[in-house]
């Protein structure tokens, strides 16, 4: 079998739009990551350490071409030292460790975080694609493409209701969590071909470069996260992390995640100054509806006009949710939906629902306190105890 991981293209575009602003703020930080099954998989996946160290292995033998850094150097908000950095880069296999506790498979990366960070998503999708290669049948892809077919004739149907202020938008935010890398490129390519007027780009930067996409992100839990062992007062680090966004890319990727210690804590800290400049908010836990309603609430006390703002919505979706969520607010502000597993990993075998995340920054712990239960993470109960007295967060 071919390789997983194709090219160093072939992950998130956060990745690099983080990896870029921490490497200009904070190039000397340490961090650790560790990966974590969150549900049971159908077979143990410490089975696949063997295979996952030979996947490493290769991911650390890899460079970007100069096809690639011209790409990423086309992307206005990618500034030319990073790209010079790229040119050298290469994932480093010391800062990486792969083991088993009992049915438990273990991947830790821990180093600097200009070298460790981007271990993330490829990670997740080599886990991923291993793992189902020996789940696969000859009626996996059949099954697939019917389902992909069933949610293209969803959308047709869909276009035929009464138009609201703003269009419906989708995005794919599968990479992490996808079937295989030649099914998330069929699916790229079919919702290219047969729904354009919906599919508005991918995060997948590799696909958004194949199939001359949009590719897109801003920011993720562990950026915020990091800012918490930065050296301002825990109480500041959500504003610290904003104002070092807004410094780095200054007027571009103005979207802003809003959950790392919920959303009532987010929007005491989002004031007029960073409501005008970002250009709207993502959603990624918590009962959709409310966190929308509480963000147009906030724009109107802040007098903004919300139908300017974007609300992108990202947290498990599939076209149901989606249309319902966006029949909500589409006549009040600019809804937008990033649609991942139920699009790169809808076969009929049910999903693995892995991540992998910040754990500790400069040898502090860090979390987030989620509008969701199940999706805190953080294995120092004192400092998760702290955080939640600091922001006023309840245990969920």
């Amino acid at each position: 079998m071919k390789p997983v991981v194709q090219s160093l293209l072939e992950t998130d575009l956060y990745k690099f739009t983080m990896w870029q602003a921490l490497l200009h703020s904070h190039p000397n930080t340490h961090t650790e990551y560790a990966f974590v099954c969150r549900n049971t998989p159908a077979y143990p996946l410490s089975e696949l350490k063997d295979d996952v160290e030979r996947e490493l292995d290769h991911l650390c033998s890899l460079q970007f071409s100069e096809d690639e850094l011209d790409y990423l150097r086309s992307l206005r908000f990618i500034k030319s030292d990073f790209t010079d950095f790229l040119a050298l880069f290469h994932f480093q296999r010391k800062f990486i460790k792969v083991s088993t506790n009992g049915a438990q498979l273990e991947i830790v990366a821990a180093g600097p975080q200009v070298h460790v960070t981007g271990f993330e998503i490829f990670v997740l999708h080599i886990v991923n694609e291993l793992y189902f290669r020996r789940l696969q049948t000859d009626a996996t892809l059949p099954e697939a493409r019917r389902r992909l077919a069933a949610k293209i004739e969803q959308l047709r149907a869909f276009a035929q209701e009464p138009k609201k202020f703003h269009p419906f938008e989708f995005s794919d935010f599968g990479v992490r969590r996808r079937f295989s890398g030649v099914w998330h490129d069929e699916v790229i390519a079919t919702l290219t071909r047969e729904v354009p007027e919906f599919f508005k780009g991918t995060s997948n930067v590799y696909l958004a470069k194949k199939h001359q996409v949009v590719p897109l992100g801003t920011m993720a839990h562990e950026y915020l996260q990091s800012y918490q062992s930065f050296g301002v007062r825990l109480r500041d680090f959500q504003k610290a992390a904003l104002e070092g966004w807004v410094q780095e890319y200054r007027g571009d990727l103005g979207i802003a995640l809003t959950d790392v210690v919920g959303m009532d804590a987010f929007l005491l800290d989002f004031d007029l100054y960073f409501a005008k400049l970002f250009d709207g908010l993502r959603h990624d836990s918590g009962d959709p509806i409310v966190w929308g309603e509480k963000a147009l609430a906030h724009y109107a006390k802040l007098r903004i006009d919300s139908k300017t703002k974007r609300l992108v919505f990202s947290d498990a979706l599939d076209f149901d949710t989606a249309f319902r969520i966006y029949r909500h607010f589409a006549d009040r502000t600019m809804p937008a939906f990033g649609i991942g597993t139920n699009l790169t990993n809808d076969t009929g075998i049910p999903p693995l629902n892995i991540v992998m995340k910040l754990m500790s920054c400069n040898g502090q712990p860090v979390a987030k306190l989620s509008d969701s239960a199940g999706k805190t993470l953080c294995t120092d109960e004192t400092f998760l105890a702290y955080l939640r007295q600091v922001f006023h967060h309840p245990a969920i």
